[in-house]
């Protein structure tokens, strides 16, 4: 199994099983036997006697062979090919923090993800309104756990501590991390500062926006 993504759409494949013990690890053989590499898995209901998986899977040569090899295991009730959540989600951008602040950022990153998607991105915002040191702390480093999540905005009037050094920890795993002006030591850790909450939404989405001419590496300064 792998974490690694690649630009390549990954096959898709929603299977119903029996829930019984050893299920995840026949699917999972099955799928290896077929050359696949699983990159993401889910299992979306592990309560009911019939579950259902949710795989993302690379390397596959031969689709119609894998859907009928699992088909064929007697745990299996149904495999069907879907679009991955990549093709219809595409990137995520993630708002932690002081609920006004959450909102006003959404507001900005909605309008210019909506820009970005009419022309062919797949562009999502997700936020959760939180208070708290560790409770945000938290927040920043289960980010980096989430699938397809490229950024995350921290909004709020203070932050700092543990916070910050969640920001480094996701940063060294490759998320872009853009923090309001606030007090507190999370806006010197940060890759970009934007005093305008909205205008940090709109920031956030270019900056991870293929259809956009936008690099924070590139800017002469950070604090806007």
């Amino acid at each position: 199994m792998s974490d690694n993504s690649s630009n390549v759409e990954s096959l898709a494949l929603a299977v119903s099983v029996r829930n019984e013990r050893g299920a995840l690890h026949e699917l999972s053989g099955i799928i290896s036997d077929a050359g696949g590499n699983i990159t993401w898995v889910a299992i979306l209901d592990s309560r009911q006697d019939i579950e259902q998986v949710f795989f993302e899977v690379s390397d596959v040569c031969n689709p119609t062979d894998l859907l009928e090899s699992l088909k064929a295991s007697p745990i299996v009730i149904e495999a069907e090919e879907r679009k991955s959540l990549e093709s219809v989600f595409g990137k995520r951008i993630i708002i932690l923090g002081g609920g006004a602040q959450v909102g006003q950022v959404a507001v900005g990153a909605v309008s210019e993800a909506d820009r970005h998607n009419l022309r062919g991105e797949r562009i999502s915002v997700d936020t959760i309104p939180l208070v708290g040191e560790r409770e945000l702390a938290e927040a920043v480093r289960g980010v980096a756990r989430l699938p397809r999540a490229k950024a995350v905005v921290l909004a709020g009037a203070l932050m700092g501590g543990e916070i910050e050094e969640a920001v480094h920890e996701v940063q060294r795993q490759g998320l872009f991390v853009i923090s309001l002006n606030m007090a507190g030591s999370v806006p010197a850790a940060a890759d970009l500062v934007v005093t305008d909450p909205i205008q940090a939404g709109v920031m956030a989405v270019m900056a991870v926006a293929d259809t956009a001419r936008f690099e924070i590496s590139k800017l002469r300064k950070k604090l806007f």
